[in-house]
């Protein structure tokens, strides 16, 4: 469930690994090992220990001048959608208990945020924020943007 461009950003230290432990050239080439398709030039950036060949890389994904690697968009997507799920289940509970009597039309919930799924690690709900695709992170709550 732990993105690629994490694992490789920890290993250069590039932006985005800040706090998280750094990465050996080992780890990265076991998460590459884990994915089904890579880019050709991104498995030879690791497998050569090129540090400038990988930032560069980075740098084109981090830009969006480069797409993500399959593998990541999978994550990012399944994490979107667990998110969507959880959101959901979250608001329609807090409408079920905060009913009036069994002729009134109910209520409707203001909850616009939650804490994301756990099985997802932080730097998954970061790169989603990153990309526009939620907002927050303040005090672990994210939410939609507006539409």
């Amino acid at each position: 469930m732990e993105l690629l461009l994490t694992v490789l950003s920890r290993v250069v230290g590039a932006p985005g690994s800040e706090g998280l432990p750094p990465a050996t050239w080992a780890e990265a080439g076991t998460a590459l090992a884990a994915c089904e398709e890579v880019d050709e030039d991104v498995a030879d950036a690791v497998t050569l220990e090129d540090d400038e060949g990988l930032r560069a890389i980075l740098d084109q994904w981090l830009s969006g001048k480069r797409h993500l690697l399959v593998h990541d968009r999978g994550v990012l997507k399944r994490a979107m959608k667990a998110y969507r799920k959880r959101l959901k289940i979250t608001v329609l509970d807090a409408e079920s208990s905060l009913g009036g009597g069994p002729m009134s039309s109910g209520r409707h919930s203001d909850i616009v945020g939650i804490t994301p799924p756990d099985r997802y690690p932080r730097p998954v709900w970061d790169e989603l924020v990153r990309q526009g695709r939620l907002q927050g992170g303040k005090h672990g709550l994210y939410e939609l943007p507006p539409e």
